[in-house]
């Protein structure tokens, strides 16, 4: 398939000038590959900034209008380099400095650039003139993330894991500490967002975790940390400043609750809390602009992302899907010990159930409803990764490919998952991925129960830790699925731990409760080769060379101990690393699994089968959709788009993928 017959896309905003709103940088398709452009609103035209042979993710634009993107190499290492907006030479965002991986990106009012760079365990700010000579502020011995920088440049944002004692750290402009923030004491749980857009005033927005719900609040040099008691959630929130100084101390919130998002206005001066009207789905992001202007990138799980202005400002077009996508399309609450489960159910057009409650009354009739329109679809299990993400209610383009090609699509967020409170995402009673599986295990049942599945026929397929839990449960499970897709899995727990980032090892030891040395046990029982010698269904393992999160060696050592156990199982490689930017992988990773779902689930052969692949693919091997994490979320790789002072954001994927 060549670049000429599908896209790629990132579902993600546009980044907006802070002084002149119609000039705008985005990612979007160049020929298969992700790269940045500038956009300008009045004129409605693009300009394609960067053409890089691996493609580019990371994009900004500052004050003055220069478009920033990251300039890595194939190991993901490398510098923030600018352009002009109108065009002009690529500069370098500060000289002398090494390269690194990208950990935040903040330019000030006045040109005054903050780098965040890491290089194995540690992570080191520099600071300097846009495009001068760079000095070292700051070099701590963990994962941080740089997460805002206040329009005078006196005083910079650090982000440390949100559990942890140094959960946000502040530091005058010449690395002295101003204020260490804890995250690990009796009000649980913080995560920055960015200061405030006025130089007039140096105040950080902070989300505050407290005991089963999510606070907002702020931080100043004067008054220290304050708790908005009125501005309370009871799933993930993520907020940002209002850009305009006459809206005051004014900010936008948007919830992810239950697999649908809401927007709210709070103003923190009068304690008001104001519902912004957005359509029923999913919103991937939402920003505040000048003048009362709300941008927003929408979906619903029958509609591509599209992007909105409330004000009607032209935004560029994402190269997505037209139209609605076909199946029958709702979601399902599975009963276990912690609650009940949500889950998002696709089928094929003719194969859904009558709308009514979403749990009928009469399993009977609804299984005899079932047998009157003939015997259910091969059902796929579509695992997502993180532990700290949830699938929504928003388009998926492996969804639509597996429903095109006649499968139904289960969609699980299982104990551990975001948009369902604290509780939820600390519910790991059974252990650590075996939770998980049982979850899916049950919702598995539920779906046979109600008549919307075969047990002959259920696959599952997971990529980075939805992948781990591919193979746990093919492991730990065997008898249950027929088949399973894995797209750069942990494997081997130990192993993956030894060779993983920094911030990786600091979530293992978070989740498991120490170091495999401290808690060996633990990393065994949960750790798929353990259980390799049960696999009983055909698995495809898709892995990468280059992959830093989930890495080769450990993915090699699993696909060895099927060989030993005489497991049926095939393997592909790309070269790349975890997240990739180039449109031709992700397009033959999806059509490898679905011709292989097909042929172990329908027993089919043949190139008519071929899997009915959208013309328009996401970024990232699965082809799955993504969204701005939730304060909520422990994201352990800060691969976002970097930000410029007044757009503090927080870590847009979770941990693995």
């Amino acid at each position: 398939m060549t670049g000429s017959r599908y896209q790629v896309y990132l579902a993600a905003l546009p980044e907006v000038c802070a002084a002149d709103p119609a000039l705008m940088a985005f990612t979007a398709d160049a020929k298969g590959r992700c790269e940045v452009f500038a956009w300008n609103a009045e004129t409605g035209r693009a300009r394609q900034v960067t053409d890089r042979p691996r493609g580019t993710l990371h994009g900004t634009i500052d004050r003055d209008a220069n478009v920033w993107w990251f300039d890595e190499d194939a190991h993901g290492e490398g510098h923030w380099r600018f352009q002009p907006f109108h065009g002009g030479p690529d500069l370098p965002g500060l000289t002398g400095v090494p390269p690194g991986t990208p950990r935040g990106l903040a330019v000030s009012d006045d040109g005054i650039v903050a780098i965040g760079l890491g290089d194995g365990r540690t992570t080191t700010v520099h600071l300097g003139r846009r495009g001068a000579s760079a000095r070292e502020v700051t070099r701590v011995e963990r994962h941080a993330t740089l997460s805002g920088i206040t329009a005078a440049a006196g005083l910079l944002a650090i982000s440390g894991p949100a559990g942890s004692a140094h959960a946000v750290t502040v530091l005058t402009a010449d690395g002295t500490p101003r204020a260490v923030l804890s995250g690990s004491g009796e009000h649980g749980r913080l995560w920055s967002l960015g200061f405030a857009p006025t130089a007039e005033r140096d105040e950080l927005l902070l989300v505050r975790e407290d005991d089963d719900r999510y606070l907002l609040a702020s931080w100043r040099p004067d008054t220290g940390i304050r708790t908005y008691a009125w501005c309370a959630f009871d799933s993930e929130i993520t907020a940002r400043w209002y850009p305009d100084e006459n809206e005051g101390r004014t900010v936008l919130i948007r919830e992810d609750r239950h697999g649908r998002s809401t927007l709210h206005r709070a103003r923190l001066d009068s304690g008001t809390l104001t519902r912004v009207p957005t359509p029923p789905g999913s919103l991937l992001d939402a920003a505040p602009r000048a003048g009362g202007d709300v941008h927003y990138l929408w979906t619903d799980t029958a509609h591509p992302p599209r992007m909105y202005s409330t004000a009607g400002t032209a935004l560029p077009a994402l190269g997505t899907v037209p139209g609605r996508v076909p199946g029958d399309h709702r979601d399902l609450w599975t009963p276990t010990p912690d609650g009940p489960v949500h889950s998002w159910l696709s089928l094929p057009e003719g194969h859904g159930l009558p709308q009514g409650p979403e749990r009928p009354q009469d399993e009977t009739s609804e299984g005899r409803a079932t047998r009157e329109r003939g015997a259910p679809p091969p059902v796929v299990f579509l695992v997502h990764g993180g532990p700290a993400d949830h699938d929504r209610d928003a388009y998926d383009g492996v969804v639509h490919s597996l429903v095109a090609s006649g499968f139904a699509v289960a969609r699980v967020n299982y104990r551990g998952s975001t948009g369902y409170g604290p509780r939820w995402r600390r519910a790991f009673g059974a252990g650590v991925g075996l939770t998980q599986v049982e979850d899916l295990v049950a919702v598995r049942a539920d779906l046979i129960g109600r008549g919307l599945a075969r047990p002959d026929a259920v696959g599952l397929w997971g990529t980075s830790w939805g992948g781990y839990l591919t193979l746990l449960a093919l492991g730990t499970r065997p008898g249950l699925w027929q088949a399973g897709v894995a797209v750069k899995p942990v494997a081997d727990g130990v192993a993956a731990y030894r060779t993983t980032t920094s911030a990786l090892r600091t979530l293992d030891e978070r989740l498991y409760g120490g170091t495999p040395d401290d808690v060996p046990e633990a990393y065994a029982r949960s750790s798929p080769i353990q259980y390799a010698s049960r696999v009983r269904a055909p698995l495809l393992v898709v892995a990468a060379t280059r992959d830093a999160k989930c890495p080769p060696g450990q993915v090699r050592g699993y696909l060895a101990a099927l060989r030993a156990a005489g497991a049926r199982h095939e393997s592909m490689w790309l070269d790349s690393g975890h997240d990739g930017y180039e449109g031709g992988d992700h397009v033959a990773v999806l059509r490898r699994a679905v011709v292989f779902l097909d042929r172990e689930l329908r027993g089919t052969h043949g190139p008519h089968h071929a899997p009915k692949t959208p013309p328009a693919i996401r970024r990232g091997d699965s082809g799955r959709v993504g969204t701005a994490a939730a304060a909520g979320t422990d994201s352990a790789e800060h691969t976002e788009r970097r930000t410029v002072h007044a757009e503090g954001h927080h870590p847009q994927r979770p941990a693995r993928g």
